[in-house]
């Protein structure tokens, strides 16, 4: 199971599996009144656990899914002795738990992650070191808005830092930014992941970490594979200019290291956590972004140091190419899983296309994807996609899964939007499209 699935469910697993409800206090009462749309002692919950709303089913349960849960589950694993199976199972989901926490240093993956194994933990012994721990990582995530106290979903500190410095570098103003560049240098090389888990990881459901960057700090550990990659191309970048403007190289063995991270990750397809078979892995879990982002900073660690794994990063680049070829739509975009959502994704293939030397003059799939992203220009010259494309999915189901078909959504009025325009320049300026044409450009 996915690392956020699973980390999800261990502790919801373990509350349920405990019974666990807290003492009913006022404001929980008002909560209570606030979220369900009936008296919350009317709710039959057995008729409604499967309720869910239209807009959120992206995949229906199976009949036997149901039956399964409604009719064995509960009637028998509250009854000896299967109630003993119940008691080993809650045993084990702690000592996960537990192992979660300690190598994520108490930030977990994310923030419901964090709250579910603190709360876990406070079942466990509301007076115990693990929760006391939990409550020391806290201010991870809250932060104070002028709305009010919120609780962020995880930082982004290490992907900010390292899109941020690629922008530095590509202005070429060096010398008028030499102090910044010298601070992100000196934050990515204190946040590279330096150790592999503790003890038996796989037994764990972990994969090795050293050498990895994370998607906020080091102290999370958990690799993250697009965020590597980027880490480790800045570092690259860096590694060549005067060390008295960007401090001093990262030492040749970490950053072998990242690429031992980079080449472990690779599936059929690049996946942004944890390796697994085909079979394992939904095609959700595998990224678009992710292998672009893996192709960069492999062709450019071939450039500077060629004599490491120089076969196994060509055959890496090789097949990462192939994948782009097979995933790629009839109509030429790529659909994207960490933004919105065509252009995102067709921009980062794009770029590692060209870093592949696969441009508009010589690759079929790159002119595809570059008459794509020109089709969709409107009048006005800009672009602009709605998050809807990310949701607009024809469904299929079947007796052992649900085949999506993602669609294009424009913006409403066919409106256009900064971000997603300059997305695309960018993909179409990698395609190498300007050389041929560059009045869409202009």
């Amino acid at each position: 199971m996915w690392c956020y699935f699973r980390l999800v469910y261990m502790p919801m697993s373990y509350l349920y599996g405990k019974r666990f409800v807290a003492l009913i206090s006022p404001l929980i009462l008002q909560l209570r009144e606030e979220l369900h749309t009936q008296p919350y002692n009317e709710i039959n919950w057995k008729k409604v656990r499967h309720l869910c709303a239209k807009e959120n089913l992206y995949f229906p349960h199976l009949l036997i899914q149901d039956l399964v849960w409604d009719s064995f589950t509960d009637p028998f694993l509250t009854r000896w002795p299967f109630n003993k199976l119940r008691k080993t199972a809650l045993e084990i989901t702690m000592k996960h738990i537990h192992y979660e926490d300690e190598n994520s240093r108490y930030i977990n993956i994310a923030c419901v992650e964090k709250v579910l194994c603190m709360l876990a933990c406070w079942v466990e012994d509301p007076y115990g070191d693990y929760f006391k721990k939990h409550l020391a990582r806290l201010p991870d995530y809250i932060w104070i808005g002028e709305d009010g106290i919120k609780m962020q979903t995880s930082g982004s500190q290490l992907w900010d830092t390292s899109l941020g410095l690629e922008a530095l570098l590509a202005c070429k103003l060096t010398d008028k930014i030499g102090p910044t560049l010298l601070k992100g240098h000196d934050n990515l090389n204190k946040s590279q992941v330096r150790d592999n888990p503790s003890g038996d990881f796989r037994s764990m459901y972990r994969h090795i970490c050293k050498g990895s960057w994370t998607f906020l700090d080091r102290d999370q550990g958990w690799q993250v594979s697009d965020c590597t990659a980027e880490s480790l191309k800045c570092c690259l970048l860096l590694s060549v200019m005067p060390p008295e403007i960007v401090g001093g190289k990262i030492e040749p063995e970490r950053l072998y290291d990242a690429i031992n991270i980079l080449l472990s990750l690779q599936v059929v397809k690049m996946v942004a956590y944890q390796p697994g078979s085909p079979q394992e892995l939904p095609n959700g879990w595998r990224h678009v972004e992710s292998t672009a982002s893996a192709i960069d900073a492999l062709v450019l660690f071939k450039k500077l140091h060629p004599g490491h794994w120089k076969q196994e990063i060509v055959n890496f680049i090789r097949k990462a190419a192939q994948y782009f070829e097979n995933i790629q739509r009839p109509d030429g975009s790529w659909y994207g899983n960490w933004g919105i959502c065509f252009t995102y994704a067709t921009w980062f293939a794009l770029r590692r296309l060209a870093a592949a030397g696969k441009t508009y003059h010589n690759c079929l799939i790159v002119c595809k994807a570059a008459n794509f992203l020109l089709k969709l220009q409107p009048d006005d010259g800009d672009w602009g996609e709605s998050y809807l494309s990310c949701l607009a999915r024809k469904k299929k189901v079947t007796l052992s899964l649900c085949l999506v078909t993602p669609k294009f959504t424009p913006l409403e009025g066919n409106r256009s939007n900064l971000v997603q325009t300059a997305w695309t320049l960018m993909g179409l300026i990698h395609s190498g499209l300007a050389e041929r044409d560059p009045t869409p450009l202009h």
